[in-house]
């Protein structure tokens, strides 16, 4: 049994099997998860867990990047987006897009993690870095 990192093997296996520039996505219980895309439900019931819980946890395991986020967050959801301006360094590489072009990115990611999350626009794209 694993003893430190993600406990959860779907999520443990995607990340492992992520290259260059490859992209996930962690959202919120209502973000729409394409046809064909590896949909990873940690949904328990309505605020559990936490988008931001999940995405702490994410970061742990994962390089990244690169966050591309709606432009809708800034007036919807001010306090999710200053928790997740709190998880990474000053100029830190942030893409802000229109939620509908957001839900068209989501299409070529490895997979959406789904959270129980009910406030707005809590939904990320990481993009994978490298370690080297």
């Amino acid at each position: 049994m694993k003893k430190n990192g993600i406990l959860n093997s779907d999520i443990s296996k995607v990340l492992a099997d992520l290259g260059h520039t490859d992209q996930i996505v962690i959202g919120d219980c209502g973000l729409p998860i394409p046809e064909g895309v590896n949909k990873i439900d940690l949904a328990l019931k309505k605020g559990s867990p936490l988008f931001i819980e999940v995405l702490k946890e994410v970061l742990l395991d994962m390089e990244v990047e690169k966050i591309i986020l709606a432009e809708e967050i800034k007036e919807k959801n001010s306090s999710v987006l200053e928790q997740i301006h709190n998880l990474f360094p000053d100029g830190f590489e942030i893409e802000f897009v229109a939620h509908e072009n957001f839900k068209e990115h989501t299409h070529e990611s490895k997979a959406v993690i789904r959270t129980g999350e009910v406030t707005p626009y809590a939904n990320i794209i990481l993009q994978s870095g490298v370690i080297f």
